[in-house]
């Protein structure tokens, strides 16, 4: 043993702050599951650390003493208030059939299937057991919408794991939530209904809370009462003031309390729904981190021989069993195929809401008496590091056994920013068969694009509602067509570690005679497209001046050296797809292959010379 340095409280709380952040950060550079680096982290501040030095760096019950509990209790109820404002009742309305089964039939089978082998296989007691069934529901789309990047599915079975992770996740909550409150009040020996009905009646002034908190906020920035720097801070508080008001009023009922605010604001329309999502990626990703690494810190010796032969059945259970039924049984009279829905029964891992709340669950159930409640966390630990694991190293290779994957398939791009020369050009690319996306906020811009039958994505492509509901995995080029350049540059800069640089590219933001000393620099930027100084204001001009788009296919009687001698003057080389699918956006540095079967799209003057093949 070594002796360690001692650590005050402030340092503690930075090292697990900084491990936490950390952890996500590696996970975004390295496209790893963040939730394993965080775990990882945790186990080396913890229980880990303790091997070598005399105690561990951080000890959350040493640490923090009677702070742990009411600290644990706050972040899980701003993760819960988050949860609750992803609900949005549109999205179930435009989930598809397959989505709405899985979520309103399979939810439920899940629980019930889930419950029954904790209790037979794990040995959990019945309420434990329906505990823990409950919170195994969730696939949140933290996890699951990286796994679907890695393999690139077909777009069905995409879909329909993607909006499962996204619906299922907040009503995972809820359903937790409400579980929780049985058993604690089931806990005290009454009769079952008079459980029952004690359990309504804290849903009900919950929720009642919670909304009318809801009503407010929503009222007091629509009046102006609040001023726009103090509108987040505000959320923040409500948060933590409904659910200590909540808990005040009557025990155990501030988790349903959050989770119904985050609902009532999820469904409102008013313009600071916007502070809500900057809350929700800020404070929710800084406290889901921090609680993580503290739970995971937390683990000793007695948690880790609690692992038996019967918690690993259990996981193999849910994954080969459970999962499955649930899929096969929910999705029945739906469109999907056998093969859609194996592969659908297989994938469903489970992310950082399962254990966070699992953690909040066993401390507070230790607190009433339940000891055996401790099994809970490591029990959630071992589901969610099997299932981000082996769903995250299966998922590609199944998918291609299944001819569900789009690794062999054409190329997509991602268009951003629509206008009449960017519109033009994906019509182009429509006909062409290129899979393409056009993305930009206003939805009069896209009206065009709309009518024509082109694919759009109607938002903001930075925000995290196009991390959610933008379809990344039929994208692998970017071409960003706005007018404003350093918006261009932001956009690649943000996809690039995602596509890789060398597919991220913007058109040029100056003029070739004007000087780049003023430019933003070529490491904070996307590739040049066409050539330097063809810049957005000059396509449009020429856009408009009866310049046309043309495609030309390659062949073994028509090779690219004819191609280019029959190009017209001044003309613009923009894409090339060769016979396999694979995509080229072109440039002066990057001219297109003489391959037969490549097809060319190009920008041509209105009086293209004789010879040239359209």
């Amino acid at each position: 043993m070594h002796e360690v340095l001692p650590l005050d409280m402030t340092a503690r709380m930075a090292l697990i702050a900084i491990a936490g952040i950390g952890a996500q950060w590696l996970g975004w550079r390295l496209r790893w599951p963040a939730i394993v680096l965080m775990a990882l982290a945790g186990l080396l501040l913890g229980p880990l650390s303790g091997l070598v030095l005399d105690q561990p760096l951080i000890d959350p019950a040493r640490d923090f003493g009677p702070l742990l509990r009411p600290a644990i209790a706050l972040a899980v109820a701003v993760i819960l208030f988050e949860g609750g404002l992803g609900l949005q009742f549109n999205e179930l309305r435009d989930a598809s059939k397959a989505v709405t089964h899985l979520v309103f039939i399979g939810a439920p089978l899940g629980w019930l299937l889930g419950a029954g082998a904790a209790h037979y296989v794990a040995g959990l007691p019945w309420d434990l057991a329906a505990l823990i069934g409950g919170l195994l529901v969730v696939t949140g789309p933290t996890v699951i919408i990286p796994l679907l990047r890695q393999a690139r599915l077909s777009a069905r079975p995409a879909a329909v794991l993607k909006w499962e992770g996204i619906v299922n996740d907040p009503l995972g909550a809820v359903f937790a939530v409400l579980i929780f409150e049985f058993v604690t009040v089931s806990g005290t020996g009454e009769p079952l209904w008079q459980v029952g009905l004690w359990l309504l009646g804290m849903a009900v002034l919950g929720g009642l809370a919670g909304f009318v908190g809801g009503q407010g906020l929503a009222m007091a920035f629509r009046r102006g009462l609040v001023p726009e720097y103090l509108k987040a801070p505000l959320i923040l508080v409500a948060v933590l003031g409904v659910y200590a008001l909540a808990e005040a009023l009557a025990s155990e009922t501030g988790l349903v309390a959050v989770t119904a605010l985050g609902v009532t604001l999820g469904n409102m329309r008013f313009a600071a729904i916007e502070e809500l999502r900057r809350f929700k990626e800020g404070i929710a990703t800084i406290l889901v981190s921090g609680l993580f690494v503290t739970l995971t810190a937390g683990l000793g010796s007695a948690d880790i021989l609690a692992l038996n032969w019967q918690i690993g059945a259990f996981v193999l259970v849910m994954m080969v069993v459970v999962r499955p039924a649930i899929v096969w049984i929910s999705t029945l009279g739906t469109q999907l195929t056998w093969r859609e829905k194996l592969l659908i029964g297989w994938i469903a891992p489970r992310g950082i809401v399962a254990v966070a709340v699992a953690g909040f669950f066993a401390t507070e159930l230790a607190a009433q008496g339940r000891m055996d409640a401790a099994i809970l966390t490591p029990l959630a630990f071992t589901m969610v590091f099997a299932t981000v694991i082996v769903h995250g190293f299966s998922i590609a290779p199944l998918a291609k056994a299944l001819g569900l994957s789009r690794a062999n398939g054409p190329q997509g791009l991602l268009l951003v920013g629509a206008n009449p020369w960017s519109v033009a050009l994906a019509q182009e690319l429509r006909d062409a068969d290129i899979p393409l996306i056009l993305a930009d906020p206003s939805w009069s811009s896209l009206r065009e694009a709309r009518l024509a039958g082109i694919r759009v994505f109607h938002g903001e492509v930075l925000s995290e509602t196009a991390e959610e509901k933008l379809d990344h995995a039929q994208i692998d080029w970017l071409l960003a067509a706005s007018a404003n350049d350093a918006y261009n540059a932001l956009v690649c800069v943000e996809f690039a570690p995602e596509l890789s640089r060398h597919r991220v590219y913007q058109l040029s933001g100056q003029e070739k005679n004007q000087s780049d000393s003023n430019t933003i620099a070529f490491t904070a930027r996307g590739r040049i497209a066409i050539n330097p100084g063809r810049t957005y204001g000059s396509l449009r001009r020429d856009f408009w001046h009866g310049w046309t788009f043309r495609k030309t296919t390659l062949s073994a009687d028509y090779p690219l050296e004819r191609f280019m001698a029959d190009l017209p003057q001044n003309a613009d080389l923009i894409l090339a797809r060769n016979a396999a699918g694979e995509l080229s956006i072109l440039s002066d540095a990057k001219p297109p292959q003489d391959q037969e079967g490549t097809l060319i799209i190009s920008f041509c003057p209105p009086d293209p010379r004789p010879g040239q093949q359209a």
